[in-house]
C-alpha cells in the first residue's frame, strides 16, 4: 500500500526577490510540515513549478497543468502535478515591493502601474505514484472548490487528499473521496514491474514516426543524450514515459529529466547520457550542443549530430521490427496497391495501438536476450545471491560478436540493472520472463512470417492492456470543474486562503493513529524459480549454418590425436597440415578440447617430446584464432589442459604446455579471467549444494530424472529454503561458499602466473603495451564496490607494462594478478583477512613459478629437436669452405608463386632446413614443410659476393605461431633468400651470422675475395707471404708498378708529395685518381718513357708475355700493326702499336700498348691525354676488313677542353696558348686518323668542300648511296626528336605504341629505286631519355626537308657531304660546341643512360623479377614492374646506338666512341659493335678476346662497379656488363645461328662475373692487377690443378667435356653484319632473370652438379617390395633443371653415344670430334646427292644461307610450338627468290614447328605408276620411320599428304622391270615393286644408285618393325 499523495504544497510568485523583472517563486504551504521517513521532501520544487521562470503578466492566463519528474537522490522518482493559475495582485501590495525596490534602483518603474498585473499561483501534488488523470482531478477539485467557493473546507479536501492509500498493484479497483461530493475511481495495475504508458507510445510514434522512434531507441540503450523539445509540458512529460516504456525490460538509470526548467540549463553540458525535456522556447539555446540527439516532437524531426555514430539494431531484426510496425501504425500500407483492399483497415484506437507498439519491442528483446540465462554465473547464493553475466560466452553463442550494437547494450548500465534484478533465480516472474523461457520456438517460427508475428504482438499487447485495464472501465467518476462564469469573471475575485495548517495536520495524524492500530497488510509474494528456457547451443545449431561441411574436418582432427597418442608420427605429420586448417573454424576448435580431454588422467598427461610438440602446435594454431574476449569458450576448455600436458625435461624437471601457448592476447584480458573464474566458481558451488541433496534426500534419485539440475536451479531451492534454516545452518553455509570462492582464488593466482610468466624471463615477451594495461573489466554487477575502484585506479596510474627488466615481468605479473583479485574478491564478498593473505601470497606464487621456470628454461635449451628434419649438408666447391656451422632456418615463400603451389604443382616453400655460410656462397638446403613433397630437396643459393640488400623481417610461420626474427637477402643474381630462424637458433647467433656476411661480402681489400683465398684456411686473411715460383714475373711487376709510381710522384709534384698508400686506404686512394682533373705538368722525365732505361735486360723477355695479352693478338689478327713495326716504324701501315702506356704512366686504365696512328708522335700523346678525362685518349679498337674505317675509343673530354676543341681555329681565341697547342694537337691527331682511311687518301687530300663533294659523289659506290637515308633517320633517332613517344608495354609480346620512322626507300629517281641490303628495324629514340638539340648533327638527321614518311630526302644527302669520322659524344658536355664546316669530322651528340640510372633500373628490375612478396595490386603485376624499372629502355638506347655504328662504319666512315668516363657505355657500345660487325667474335676465342681486350684491358671498373670490397660499398652494385649480356642476349634470340656459344654461355658468364669464384673480373685495370700480380700468373703458376683462377680456362676445359655451352644452330656466313631489331617489343626479358631450379640451386658451378649425382649413386638403395618402379618422372617448372631432365635431341644422342662407348669398353670420344664428323659427313652427303633431300641434319649444312639475313625471319629459343614471324613489310631482295635446290624460308624453319608432326627419315622423288590405265607421274616421297608410313606430296613443297602407304600392310620390296609408259632413259635397275597386302606399288627411281637406296630404307624399316 502507499499514500496517493506525499506532500501538497502552495508556491506563488515572490515579490521580495524580484530581480530585473526575473521573479521567483516560493513555498507559501506546505502539508504535512515534517518530512515522511519513507520519502524526504523534494528539493527545489518552485524552479519546476514554472519551468520557464515566474513571471507577472498583463491578463490573466487560463490555468494550466503538467507532471513534471524529479528524481531524488536514492534515485527515486517524484512526480510533481503542478496545477497553475493566475491571481491579480492588489496595488498595495505591488507598491509595497517596488518602493523596497526603488531603494535600490534609481527610478521606480512605471509600467506595470496602470493596467492590473497577474501572478502565478500553483497548486503542487508530490507523489510517489505517476497517475495523472487522477492527480488532474484531485487539484482540479481543489481549485474548483476555491474558486466557486463551495460549502467544504479546504482543509478536509486537502487533508483528505494526503491520507487516501491506495494499493500499489494486484489489479484492484480503489474509489476514493475528497468529500466535496466528488468520487473517483483508481485502477492499479496487475503487476507493477510492467510500465503503465497510457497513450504515450502511441503518441510518440505519432509524433516523430517509426524511423526516427527507432533510432531513439538505439539511441537511448546504447547511451546517447537525448533532448525532447516541445511546446507544451504535458507532452514532454508523455514523450519520456513512452520511450522508457519501449526499453522494458531494461531501466534507464542514467539522468531522466521530463521537464527542465529554463534556468538549469546548463545541465545540458553534463558528460553522462540522459532523456531531458525542455519547452521550445529555449531551442536556440540548445543549438551549440555538439554530442545531444535532439528530437523536436511539434516539427516530428530527429537531428543526429555528425560526430554521433549510433550503433542501429542488428538485421533482419531491424527490417523485421519496422515490418511490424508499419503493420500497426499504418495498416492500409499493405493493400495500398490492392484493387479490392479489405474494407476496414483502420489502425487501432490509441490505448490499444499503444499496447501493440509495446508488444512489438517486447517480441525484439526477447530475440534479443533470448538464452541469457544460461550465460549467468551464480557466485555465492547465501546470505544473499551475487550474479554475473558472462558476456563473451553470450555473443559467441549468439554468433553476435562482430554486433556493434549488442555488445554496447550489454556494457550498459541498463543491462547490468537487468541482470541484478532479474537474474536472481527465485523471484517472482512477469510477461518477459514467460517470453524468453516458453515462446522462443514460437519466435523463432515468426521470424520469417510477419503475419504470424502479428499475431503475437496482438496477443502480447492484450496482456499489456489487461495489465493496465484489468476491468472493463467504469463510469463512475464524479468531479465538478469551476463554473463557466467563475473561469470568466476576472474581476472579485479573492486570493487563494492561507490553509489552516492545525486542521490538516490533524486529519494526517488521526489517518496515521489508524493505520497503527489496522491489522497488517499481508501481501501474498508470488515467488519461483524462474524458468531459464532452451539452451543457448540448440538455437544456434538448428539454423544449420554452423555446421555445414565441419563433419569430415572433425573427423581428421580426431585422427590425428589418435595418431599423436597412439604414436604414430608419420601418420600424424602427414595429417597435420590439414588439421591446421580444419582449426579454423570453431566445431574442430571445440572438437580437439574435447578429444584432448579424453586423454587427461587424474589432471596429468605425460607425453614425449614429439607429442607434446604436436599438441602444443595445435593448441597454438587453436587459440591463435580466439579473439581475445574468447566468445566461444575456446581458451576456457584450454586452460585446464595446458597445465595438465606436460614432458620430462630431466631429473625432476616437467615442462607444461602453458610455457608454450603464451603468445596469445586472451591470457593478458581481465575480462577472461574474470569470467573463467566466475564459471568455476559456480561450479565448485554447485558441487558443494549438490552434496549436501545427495546426503538429504537419495531417495529421490529417481524422480529427478536424467537432467542436471544447473547452478540457477539449486540456488532458487536454496533461497526458497533460507528462511527455514536456523541461524547456525545460515552462518555455516555462508562461511563454506566464501572459503570456496577464497580458495578459487588462490587456484586462479597460480594459473596466471603460469600465462602470464614467459619461459625465458629474461625475455619480456607476452606483456606488450596492449596486454596487461586494460584495467576495466566488463562483467556486471550489483554489488558496486569503491575498494575495487579505488584500486583499480591506484594501479592505472602506474605506468604500463614498458620496462623490460627481468625483475620487472614479476613485478607486472603480480601487480596484474593483484588487481585480479581485489576485483573478484570484492564482488563475490571475501572476508577482507582472507584478502589480506591473498595479497602476501601472490608475490610468493610468482617467485616460486619464476624458480621452476628457469630450471624448465635451462633445460629445455638442451633437449635434442628430435621432430625436426635432419639437416642436409651441401656440397661444396674444392677449396670452398664453411664460415658458420648450419643454422636451422624456414625459408619462406616470397613473391614467385611457381614454388608456393599456386600455380599448381607442389608447395615446395615454405621449406624447413638450415643455411651455410661458406667462404664463395649462402646456401640454404632443406625440405618442404608440406609432408606431401617431404623428400624432395630443396636448395637456394647464390654467391656470397652477389648479395645487394639485406634486410631484418619478423615472420609468422604457418606451422608454428610464433613471430620469428629473420632476414631477407637478395642477391643480383636474382635471387632471393627469405628465412626465418628457427626458435633454437639464439638471437646472437643470428648477430654473428650477419657479421660474417658482411665481412665475406665487403672484404678490406680484394685480395679477400673467394677467387684469391680459395683453397687456404677459411680464415678472413689479407696478408699473404707465399713464396712466389715464378720470379721474373714479379720483378717486372715490381718495376713497372715503381716506375709508375716514380713518373706519378713527378707529375704530381705539383699538387702535393706522394705517398704510396697502404692496402687500407688503398681504395680511397684510388678513387683520388678518378676523380683527379688537373693536366699533368708538362715536364715530364724523358728517360722513365723509354724500355731499356726502365726494364733491366734480365727482364726483357716478359715484354713477351705483355704482347700475348689479348689486345695484341686481336690487333694482329686485324692488320692493325704488330710490336716490331711499331719499333722499326715502318711507314706504310697507318696504324701502329704504341709502347706510350708500358708503364701506365699515360693512362692508368688503358692497357699497356694501344694502336694509334702511324704519324703521331708518343709525345703527343701525352700532351693529349690531358684533354680527356682520366687521360683516356682516343685509341683505335677495331678495323673494318672491307672498308678500312677504324672505330676508336676514348673518354668524353673534360669541359675546359671541350669549347677549345670543336671552336673553329680561326675565331680569335681568347685562352691560353697552353691550351690552344693542346687542341691544335687534337686536330692534328684525329686528322691523322682521317687521313688513314683509303677513302681520305683516295679524295687526293683536297681540302676544300667542293673537293669533298665531287669526290664523295664519284667515289662512294652506289650501295653506299642508298644507304645513307638509312643512318640519317637512324641518327635522327638516336639524338631524338620530340614528337617521340617513349615505348610502352602491352601485354602480349610487350608491344610498343612508338612512333617507328618509315624506313622505305623515298622516291627520288628512277635508277635508285632497287632497294638497299640488309633488313633494317627502325630504332626508336625514347622521349624520356633523350631531347634533340638542333644545332648539331643537322647535316646527318636532314632536318630542313623531311620527307612526308619521316625519312630525309634523298637529294638533300647527296648535296651534302660524308664525314670521315664521326664523334659519337656525350650530349651534356657538347654543349656550346660550334660545328665547323671544313673540318672532316662530325659530332653525333646523344644522350647516354648514366650510371645511376642503370643501377636504379637493375633494382626494380630485381624486385619485378623476384618480388619479396606476393601481391594481387594490378599496379604490382610483373609487366607493369618491368615497364617501371625501364631496363628494356636501356638495352634498347645502347642497342640503338651500337647499330647506328655498325651502320655508319659499314658505309665507310670511321666513328669514335667518346662517352662519359670511356669504361661504361663507351665500352658497352664499343664491344657491341664489334660483335655485330665481325663474325670473329660470335665464336668462343672471339668473344673471349673481346672480354679480354675491350671490358679487362681497357680498365672497365669491375671491383668498383660491382662493390666488390668495403671502399666500394658505399657506391653500390651497377651490373654496366650484365647489360652488355642481355644485349648480347637479345642479338642472340634474334640470330640463332649466328654465335658458336649457347644462352647458357651468357648466363655462366652473367653468373660469375659477380660470384668472385673467378679473378677474371675482379679488379679495375691491367695496372691493378700487375700490381697484385695477378696478370700473369695464368700461365706460370698452376698451384693446385683444381681450382681454375680464370673463367675461361673453366669454360675450356668444360666445353671439353660436355656441349653445355655449344649451339647446335650455328652455321656462320662470312662477313655477316648483324642488324638486329632493337625495338622494345622486339627485345624478351632473359631467362636468366627468372628461372631457378630448386632440387640442385643454380647450375653454374658445375662441379656441384657432379658431386650431387655420385653421392646420389653410392647411397645403395634399399631393397623396395613396393611393386615395379615407374620410369616417369614428373618435371617441375621451378624444381628441376629443364636442360638435364629434358636435354635437347643432340645432347641426348651425344650422351647415349657416350654411354654406349663406356659399355663396349671403348675409349670415348670428345663429343666436339664427333660432331665435327657428323658435320662433315653431311656436308659430303649433300654433295653427292644429286637433287638435294630435306633431311633431319639441315641444320648443319652451312651451303644454306640464312634467310633471316635477307628475309627478317625471327625464330625464338623457346623449345615448344616455336612460332615463325615473316616480317612483311621486306623488301624482295635478290637473295629472296628461292634458288633451285634450296628450300625457301618458310619449309626450311618449319620443321622447328612441334605443331607439323612429321619425322623424315629418307625423302626422295620417285615415279610412281598409277592405279589401273593412270600414267607414270613424279611424286616427291617420303619414308617416316616414327609413323611407320611411306607418304607422298605432290611437290616438295607440298604441305597436303597426297597419299599413305602404311608399311604395316607391305609384305616385300623387290627390284621391278619397266612397264608401259614408264620414263624414258632410266636403267632398268632403277624401277622397284613394293607389295602390300592390297595391291602392288610400281616405283622408279633416277638411277639404280637410287633405287637402291630406297629398297634399303624400307626393308631397314620392315625389319625395325
Amino acid at each position: 500500500m502507499a499514500r496517493l499523495a506525499d506532500y501538497f504544497l502552495v508556491v506563488t510568485y515572490d515579490l521580495d526577490k524580484r530581480v530585473e523583472g526575473e521573479g521567483q517563486g516560493r513555498i507559501l504551504q506546505r502539508f504535512p510540515e515534517k518530512d515522511w521517513e519513507d520519502s524526504p521532501f523534494p528539493q527545489g520544487i518552485e524552479l519546476f513549478c514554472q519551468p520557464s521562470g515566474w513571471q507577472l503578466v498583463p491578463e490573466r492566463q487560463p490555468a494550466s497543468f503538467f507532471v513534471a519528474v524529479l528524481t531524488d537522490i536514492n534515485s527515486d522518482r517524484n512526480y510533481c502535478a503542478c496545477f497553475t493559475f493566475w491571481e491579480g495582485l492588489d496595488r498595495l501590495q505591488l507598491q509595497k515591493a517596488e518602493a523596497s525596490e526603488a531603494d535600490e534602483v534609481d527610478e521606480a518603474p512605471a509600467v506595470v502601474q496602470s493596467a492590473q498585473v497577474f501572478a502565478p499561483k500553483s497548486l503542487v501534488l508530490v507523489s510517489r505514484l505517476d497517475y495523472t488523470e487522477v492527480f488532474r482531478n484531485c487539484l482540479g477539485l481543489i481549485y474548483t472548490v476555491h474558486v466557486d467557493s463551495l460549502s467544504v473546507p479546504l482543509e478536509t479536501v486537502v487533508g483528505n487528499l494526503l491520507t487516501c492509500i491506495i494499493p500499489i498493484a494486484g489489479g484492484s479497483q480503489r474509489t476514493i473521496t475528497l468529500g466535496a461530493g466528488d468520487r473517483q475511481v483508481i485502477q492499479t495495475p496487475i503487476d507493477d514491474s510492467l510500465p503503465v504508458s497510457g497513450t504515450s507510445v502511441a503518441q510518440l510514434f505519432r509524433q516523430l514516426g517509426i524511423i526516427n522512434v527507432l533510432c531513439l531507441f538505439c539511441a537511448a540503450l546504447t547511451e546517447h543524450k537525448i533532448l525532447f523539445l516541445s511546446s507544451s509540458y504535458q507532452r514532454l512529460t508523455d514523450a519520456c514515459r513512452g520511450l522508457l516504456a519501449i526499453m522494458f525490460p531494461l531501466k534507464y538509470s542514467f539522468t531522466y529529466v521530463p521537464i527542465l526548467p529554463g534556468k538549469l540549463l546548463e545541465v545540458l553540458s553534463t558528460p553522462t547520457p540522459f532523456i531531458i525535456g525542455v519547452n521550445s522556447f529555449f531551442r536556440s539555446e540548445t543549438q551549440e550542443l555538439l554530442d545531444v540527439i535532439i528530437a523536436d516532437l511539434d516539427g516530428g524531426t530527429v537531428t543526429i549530430p555528425e560526430c554521433v555514430h549510433i550503433s542501429p539494431l542488428p538485421e533482419p531484426l531491424l527490417q523485421q521490427t519496422q515490418t511490424l510496425l508499419s503493420m500497426i501504425l499504418d495498416p492500409e500500407l499493405e493493400f495500398a496497391d490492392q484493387a479490392f483492399p479489405p474494407p476496414s483497415t483502420q489502425p487501432s484506437a490509441l490505448k490499444i495501438q499503444d499496447k501493440e507498439i509495446r508488444g512489438v519491442f517486447l517480441w525484439l528483446f526477447a530475440r534479443l536476450f533470448q538464452g541469457y540465462r544460461w550465460c549467468l554465473h551464480i557466485i555465492r547464493i547465501h546470505p544473499e545471491p551475487v550474479i554475473r553475466f558472462h558476456k563473451a560466452a553470450f555473443l559467441g553463442q549468439r554468433a553476435l560478436t562482430e554486433d556493434d550494437f549488442l555488445m554496447k547494450v550489454l556494457d550498459g548500465m541498463a543491462f547490468a540493472g537487468f541482470v541484478s534484478e532479474r537474474g536472481p533465480p527465485y523471484r517472482a516472474t512477469d510477461l518477459f520472463d514467460d517470453l524468453i523461457a516458453n515462446q522462443v520456438e514460437r519466435i523463432r517460427q515468426e521470424e520469417t512470417c510477419p503475419h504470424k508475428a502479428m499475431n503475437h504482438v496482438k496477443e502480447l499487447a492484450e496482456q499489456l492492456f489487461k495489465n493496465e485495464n484489468p476491468y472493463p472501465a467504469v463510469a463512475m467518476h464524479k468531479v465538478q470543474r469551476p463554473s463557466e462564469n467563475s473561469q470568466t469573471t476576472t474581476q472579485n475575485q479573492t486570493q487563494f486562503p492561507g490553509l489552516d495548517d492545525v486542521a490538516v495536520q490533524l486529519f494526517i495524524d488521526h489517518a496515521a493513529a489508524k493505520l497503527r492500530t489496522a491489522p497488517p497488510v499481508v501481501k501474498v509474494e508470488l515467488k519461483g524459480m524462474v524458468p531459464s528456457g532452451p539452451p543457448l547451443g540448440d538455437t544456434v545449431d538448428r539454423n544449420g549454418s554452423v555446421m555445414a561441411n565441419s563433419a569430415r574436418r572433425l573427423e581428421v582432427v580426431r585422427n590425428c590425436i589418435t595418431y599423436i597418442f597412439e604414436n604414430k608420427m608419420l601418420e600424424a605429420k602427414k595429417l597435420m597440415p590439414a588439421v591446421l586448417r580444419a582449426l579454423k573454424g570453431r566445431a574442430a576448435r571445440i572438437c580437439l578440447t574435447q578429444e584432448l580431454n579424453q586423454h587427461v588422467l587424474q589432471n596429468r598427461a605425460v607425453l614425449d617430446d614429439q607429442q607434446f610438440d604436436y599438441i602444443v602446435r595445435m593448441m597454438n594454431c587453436t587459440l591463435q584464432d580466439c579473439s581475445h574476449m574468447d566468445e566461444h569458450g575456446i581458451a576456457a576448455n584450454l586452460l585446464p589442459l595446458v597445465t595438465a600436458f606436460c614432458r620430462k625435461l630431466g631429473a625432476g624437471i616437467t615442462q607444461f604446455a602453458y610455457s608454450c601457448v603464451q603468445e596469445h592476447m586472451v591470457w593478458t584480458t581481465m575480462q577472461f579471467w574474470e569470467a573463467m573464474f566466475y564459471s568455476d566458481v559456480q561450479n565448485h558451488i554447485r558441487a558443494l549444494y549438490l552434496e549436501t541433496e545427495d546426503n538429504n534426500s537419495e531417495q529421490q534419485d529417481g524422480s529427478a530424472g536424467g537432467r542436471e539440475i544447473s547452478a540457477l536451479d539449486l540456488a532458487s531451492e536454496q533461497n526458497r529454503l533460507w528462511p527455514t534454516l536456523s541461524k547456525e545452518m545460515q552462518a555455516e553455509r555462508v562461511q563454506k561458499e566464501e572459503s570456496t570462492v577464497f580458495s578459487q582464488a588462490i587456484h586462479y593466482a597460480n594459473r596466471m602466473s603460469y600465462l602470464l610468466l614467459p619461459l625465458d624471463t629474461s625475455k619480456n615477451r607476452l606483456l606488450r603495451s596492449s596486454g596487461l594495461g586494460d584495467v576495466e573489466s566488463v562483467s556486471n554487477s550489483y554489488v558496486t564496490n569503491s575498494i575495487a575502484g579505488s584500486m583499480a585506479e591506484s594501479y592505472d596510474t602506474e605506468s604500463g607494462f614498458e620496462d623490460a627488466e627481468s625483475s620487472d615481468v614479476a613485478n607486472s605479473v603480480v601487480r596484474f594478478i593483484n588487481r585480479f583479485v581485489d576485483k573478484v574478491c570484492n564482488e563475490s564478498g571475501v572476508t577482507n583477512e582472507h584478502l589480506k593473505a591473498l595479497h602476501t601470497m601472490i608475490p610468493d606464487i610468482v617467485q616460486m613459478h619464476i624458480e621452476t621456470l628457469d630450471a624448465v628454461h635451462r633445460e629445455s635449451k638442451r633437449l635434442p629437436p628430435i621432430q625436426k628434419p635432419k639437416l642436409l649438408r651441401p656440397t661444396l666447391l674444392p677449396g670452398e669452405e664453411l664460415v658458420m656451422d648450419a643454422m636451422r632456418v624456414h625459408l619462406i615463400p616470397d613473391g614467385r608463386e611457381e614454388a608456393t603451389g599456386l600455380m599448381g604443382g607442389p608447395p615446395l616453400l615454405p621449406a624447413e632446413g638450415a643455411i651455410f655460410l661458406t667462404t664463395y656462397r649462402l646456401i640454404f638446403r632443406g625440405t618442404p614443410t608440406d609432408p606431401l613433397v617431404g623428400e624432395q630437396v630443396v636448395t637456394r643459393s647464390f654467391p656470397i659476393a652477389s648479395l645487394t640488400k639485406e634486410k631484418r623481417i619478423s615472420v609468422t610461420l604457418p606451422m608454428d605461431q610464433f613471430v620469428q626474427e629473420g632476414l631477407q637477402l637478395r642477391s643480383c643474381t636474382f635471387q632471393l633468400i627469405k628465412i626465418a630462424f628457427d626458435e633454437e637458433v639464439a638471437s646472437d647467433l643470428a648477430e654473428v651470422f650477419r657479421k660474417h656476411m658482411h665481412k665475406l661480402r665487403y672484404p678490406q681489400h680484394v685480395q679477400g675475395t673467394f677467387a684469391f683465398t680459395v683453397g687456404q684456411c677459411g680464415k678472413l686473411a689479407v696478408e699473404h707471404k707465399t713464396k712466389d715460383k715464378n720470379q721474373s714475373l714479379k720483378t717486372l711487376s715490381k718495376n713497372l708498378v715503381k716506375s709508375a709510381k716514380r713518373t706519378i710522384g713527378r707529375q704530381y709534384v705539383t699538387r702535393k708529395k706522394y705517398s704510396p698508400p697502404t692496402w687500407e686506404n688503398r681504395s680511397s686512394f684510388q678513387s683520388e685518381l678518378d676523380e683527379d682533373e688537373i693536366s699533368v705538368s708538362e715536364e715530364v722525365d724523358q728517360s722513365s718513357l723509354t724500355l731499356s732505361s726502365t726494364i733491366r735486360s734480365s727482364d726483357r723477355q716478359t715484354m713477351s708475355n705483355v704482347v700475348e695479352r689479348a689486345c695484341c693478338r686481336d690487333y694482329q689478327r686485324l692488320g692493325l700493326g704488330t710490336l716490331s713495326n711499331s719499333l722499326t716504324r715502318s711507314k706504310n701501315e697507318p696504324f701502329r702499336i704504341s709502347t706510350v702506356n708500358r708503364m701506365y704512366t699515360v693512362c692508368r686504365s688503358y692497357p699497356g700498348l694501344l694502336i694509334v696512328p702511324q704519324s703521331i708522335p708518343d709525345t703527343t700523346i701525352q700532351r693529349i691525354c690531358r684533354c680527356y678525362r682520366q687521360n683516356r685518349f682516343p685509341v683505335v679498337c677495331w678495323r673494318n676488313s672491307r672498308t678500312k674505317a677504324v672505330l676508336l675509343r676514348s673518354a668524353g673530354l673534360h669541359a675546359k677542353g671541350v669549347v677549345g676543341f670543336f671552336k673553329s681555329p680561326n675565331a680569335p681565341s681568347s685562352v691560353p696558348s697552353q691550351a690552344d697547342s693542346t687542341s691544335l694537337e687534337q686536330e692534328k691527331y684525329l686528322q691523322a686518323i682521317i687521313s688513314s682511311m683509303p677513302s681520305y687518301s683516295e679524295s687526293s687530300g683536297r681540302n676544300t668542300l667542293s673537293g669533298f663533294t665531287s669526290t664523295h659523289m664519284s667515289t662512294s659506290d652506289s650501295s653506299d648511296k642508298l644507304r645513307q637515308p638509312k643512318i640519317g633517320a637512324l641518327m635522327k633517332q638516336v639524338m631524338g626528336t620530340k614528337e617521340d613517344v617513349p615505348g610502352t608495354f602491352s601485354r602480349g609480346a610487350l608491344g610498343q605504341r612508338a612512333k617507328v620512322i618509315s624506313l622505305s626507300q623515298p622516291k627520288v629517281s628512277g635508277k635508285a629505286r632497287n632497294p638497299p641490303r640488309g633488313k633494317w628495324g627502325s630504332i626508336r629514340g625514347s622521349g624520356r631519355l633523350s631531347a634533340y638539340n638542333p644545332d648539331v648533327g643537322t647535316r646527318l638527321a636532314g632536318k630542313e626537308s623531311p620527307q612526308p614518311n619521316g625519312g630525309p630526302s634523298e637529294a638533300l644527302f647527296l648535296r651534302q657531304q660524308k664525314a670521315y669520322l664521326y664523334i659519337i659524344g656525350d650530349k651534356a658536355q657538347l654543349k656550346g660546341g660550334k660545328q665547323d664546316s671544313f673540318q672532316q669530322w662530325e659530332v653525333v651528340p646523344i644522350e647516354v643512360c648514366d650510371v645511376r640510372q642503370v643501377k636504379n633500373s637493375f633494382k626494380k628490375l630485381m624486385k619485378a623479377c623476384v618480388p619479396s612478396t606476393s601481391t594481387t595490386d594490378p599496379n604490382m603485376s610483373f609487366l607493369r614492374c618491368l615497364e617501371d624499372s625501364e631496363w628494356m629502355a636501356l638495352l634498347h638506347r645502347v642497342l640503338q646506338v651500337s647499330v647506328l655504328v655498325v651502320e655508319l662504319l659499314d658505309t665507310g666512315s670511321s666513328v669514335m666512341v667518346s662517352l662519359e668516363d670511356g669504361w661504361d657505355v663507351t665500352t658497352q657500345v664499343v664491344s657491341l659493335v664489334q660483335l655485330l660487325s665481325d663474325p670473329y667474335y660470335r665464336t668462343f676465342d672471339g668473344f673471349r678476346l673481346l672480354v679480354e681486350k675491350e671490358w679487362l684491358s681497357f680498365g672497365h671498373r669491375f671491383s668498383h662497379r660491382g662493390a666488390q670490397t668495403l671502399g666500394s660499398q658505399s657506391s653500390g652494385f651497377t651490373p654496366v656488363f650484365l647489360q652488355f649480356l642481355d644485349c648480347v642476349h637479345q642479338i642472340h634470340l634474334q640470330f640463332p645461328m649466328e654465335f658458336e656459344f649457347s644462352q647458357y654461355y651468357l648466363k655462366f658468364l652473367a653468373y660469375h662475373y659477380v660470384s668472385n669464384r673467378f679473378r677474371t673480373f675482379l679488379l679495375d685495370s691491367d695496372y691493378e692487377r700487375i700490381e697484385l700480380g695477378v696478370l700473369y700468373e695464368e700461365k706460370g703458376e698452376r698451384k693446385s690443378p683444381q681450382v681454375c683462377k680464370s673463367v675461361w680456362d673453366y669454360i675450356d676445359r668444360l666445353n671439353k667435356k660436355t656441349p653445355i655451352f655449344y649451339n647446335y644452330m650455328f652455321s656462320p656466313e662470312d662477313e655477316e653484319v648483324l642488324r638486329p631489331y632493337t625495338f622494345i617489343s622486339n627485345l624478351k626479358v632473359w631467362e636468366f632473370y627468372m628461372e631457378e631450379t630448386l632440387s640442385e640451386g643454380p647450375s653454374y658451378d658445375w662441379e656441384l652438379r657432379g658431386r650431387q649425382e655420385r653421392i646420389a649413386e653410392e647411397t645403395p638403395e634399399k631393397p623396395d617390395s613396393s611393386g615395379p618402379k615407374s620410369h616417369r618422372h614428373i618435371v617441375w617448372p621451378c624444381y628441376d633443371s629443364l636442360s638435364k631432365v629434358v636435354p635437347d635431341a643432340i645432347t641426348k644422342l651425344l650422351q647415349d653415344l657416350q654411354s654406349l662407348e663406356a659399355e663396349l669398353g671403348q675409349t670415348s670420344e670428345k663429343w666436339k670430334d664427333t660432331w665435327d664428323k657428323m658435320k662433315n659427313s653431311q656436308k659430303t652427303e649433300i654433295k653427292l646427292e644429286s637433287k638435294p633431300s630435306f633431311s633431319s641434319s639441315l641444320l648443319m649444312s652451312s651451303n644454306l644461307s640464312h634467310q633471316r639475313r635477307s628475309q627478317g625471319v625471327y625464330l625464338q629459343e623457346s623449345g615448344v610450338g616455336s612460332s615463325i614471324n615473316l616480317a612483311m613489310d621486306c623488301e624482295a631482295s635478290a637473295t629472296s627468290t628461292p634458288v633451285a635446290g634450296r628450300p625457301s624460308t618458310s619449309t626450311l624453319y618449319s620443321q622447328f614447328q612441334s605443331t607439323e608432326s612429321e619425322n623424315r627419315s629418307f625423302e626422295g622423288i620417285l615415279f610412281k605408276k598409277g592405279a589401273l590405265l593412270k600414267p607414270w607421274k613424279p611424286r616427291w616421297f617420303v619414308l617416316d620411320k616414327t609413323k611407320h608410313q611411306l607418304r607422298y606430296y605432290e611437290t616438295r613443297q607440298d604441305k597436303e599428304c597426297k597419299g599413305v602407304i602404311e608399311l604395316a600392310d607391305v609384305e616385300s620390296v623387290i627390284p621391278g622391270t619397266p612397264t608401259m609408259g614408264a620414263p624414258k632413259n632410266i636403267e632398268e635397275k632403277a624401277f622397284f615393286d613394293l607389295k602390300t597386302t592390297k595391291r602392288v606399288y610400281n616405283f622408279c627411281a633416277q638411277d639404280s644408285l637410287n633405287a637402291q637406296l630406297w629398297m634399303d630404307s624400307v626393308q631397314s624399316c620392315l625389319s625395325d618393325a
